[in-house]
C-alpha cells in the first residue's frame, strides 16, 4: 500500500523534524524508529477508513425503521444497510486480524456515541453520492462498489470534524487522509465479490525492497548531509543562504541522496518525483529553483562519474 511515492514524503517529513529538532548522528536509531512507526500509523489509517464505513453501516441498520426516521430518511438507511459490499467487508478476515492485533488501540477509534460517525452518516444521508444511488430500482455488486468508493472520494474528504479528529489521535494522519484514501477508492475497486471473506486488503510495503528503500534512503540522507549540502551551496552561490527555503534544500539533499545512491531508479524519475514534491509541499517558486539546481549538479556529478545507473527499466515501480 505504502508506495516509494508515499515513502519519500515521510521520509522528508521525518527528515524535516530531525533537523529543526537539532538532532546528533548518534540519534538517528531514534529518528529511524519514528520513520518507521510514522509509515505504522499511515498503515492504521488504512484500515481505520474501512472501520468507518462499517460504523457508518451499523448506524444506518440502526436507524432503519425509527419511527423518528422519516420516510425518505428510512429508505436511504435501508440501502445503506443492504448494501453487499459494506456486508462483504463485515466478514473480512484481513480486517478482523489487524483490527484483533491492534486491540485496545483499534477499539479506540470510535466510540459508541462517535461525533465523527454521526457527521459523516449525516453527509452522507445528504450527498448526491447516495441520492444517485437510491434512485436505481435495483443494484448491482459493482453498483454497491461505487457507491461506497463515490463517499470515499467525494464525501468523506469534506468532512472537517473527521479533519479535527485524525490530528487529535496521531500527528501524521491529517497529512496522510487524502493519499490513503485514494488507496482505500483503489482496493475497494479491486474487491470481488466471489472472494468473500477471503479477498486480501493490501500489504503495507508491496515488497521487502519498498521497505529496504525507505531505510536506504533515509540513511544515506542524514550520513551524507555534509556532501551533498557542500554541492548545493556551490551551485546556489548566486542566492543569499536566508532566502532559500529550509525545505528546498532538504528535499534536495533527499533527491541526491536518491539519485547518487539508488542505480536502478533513473536520475529523471527522481528528479520528477522530488520536483512534485516541491510543487505540494513548499513554496510556488520552489519547484523551478530546486530543477535548475539539481540539473546542474546532477551534469557536474555525471561529468565526474560519480553517477552510475543500470539502464532504465520500463516497468520501474515508483
Amino acid at each position: 500500500m505504502i508506495n516509494r511515492n508515499l515513502l519519500r514524503i515521510k521520509i522528508i517529513q521525518v527528515l524535516y523534524s530531525y533537523y529543526k529538532n537539532n538532532k546528533e548522528e548518534n540519534d538517528f536509531n531514534l529518528a529511524q524508529e519514528e520513520l518507521l512507526y510514522s509509515i505504522d500509523k499511515t498503515y492504521e489509517l488504512y484500515h481505520y477508513f474501512f472501520q468507518l464505513i462499517l460504523m457508518v453501516t451499523e448506524m444506518a441498520e440502526k436507524r432503519f425503521g425509527k419511527k423518528s426516521c422519516g420516510m425518505e430518511e428510512s429508505e436511504l438507511c435501508r440501502k445503506l444497510a443492504k448494501n453487499r459490499f459494506a456486508a462483504q467487508l463485515a466478514q473480512n478476515l484481513s480486517l478482523k486480524r489487524y483490527l484483533m492485533e491492534k486491540g485496545e488501540e483499534a477499539e479506540d477509534w470510535f466510540s459508541d456515541e462517535s461525533n465523527v460517525v454521526n457527521e459523516v452518516f449525516r453527509l452522507v444521508l445528504s450527498s448526491d453520492v447516495l441520492a444517485e444511488y437510491a434512485q436505481k430500482r435495483e443494484t448491482t455488486y459493482n453498483d454497491d462498489k461505487e457507491l461506497w468508493r463515490g463517499i470515499v472520494r467525494r464525501v468523506i474528504p469534506e468532512c472537517e470534524l473527521l479533519g479535527k479528529e485524525l490530528e487529535d489521535v496521531s500527528i501524521y494522519w491529517n497529512d496522510d487522509a487524502d493519499i490513503v484514501l485514494s488507496f482505500v477508492g483503489k482496493t475497494i475497486r479491486q474487491f470481488e465479490e466471489s472472494a468473500g471473506a477471503g479477498y486480501p486488503l493490501l500489504p503495507k510495503f508491496k515488497d521487502e525492497e519498498d521497505e529496504k528503500f525507505a531505510i536506504s534512503l533515509f540513511k544515506n540522507a542524514i550520513y551524507n548531509a555534509n556532501d551533498y549540502k557542500e554541492l548545493i551551496v556551490k551551485h546556489t552561490q548566486n542566492w543569499e543562504a536566508d532566502r532559500i527555503a529550509f525545505l528546498d534544500t532538504l528535499i534536495m539533499q533527499t533527491a541526491l541522496a536518491e539519485i547518487c545512491s539508488f542505480p536502478s531508479i533513473p536520475v529523471s524519475v527522481s528528479m520528477n518525483e522530488y520536483l512534485d514534491l516541491a510543487k505540494y509541499y513548499s513554496t510556488p517558486r520552489s519547484s523551478n529553483f530546486i530543477n535548475g539546481v539539481l540539473d546542474a549538479i546532477v551534469k557536474e556529478l555525471q561529468e565526474q562519474k560519480k553517477i552510475t545507473k543500470v539502464a532504465y527499466i520500463n516497468n520501474y515501480k515508483k
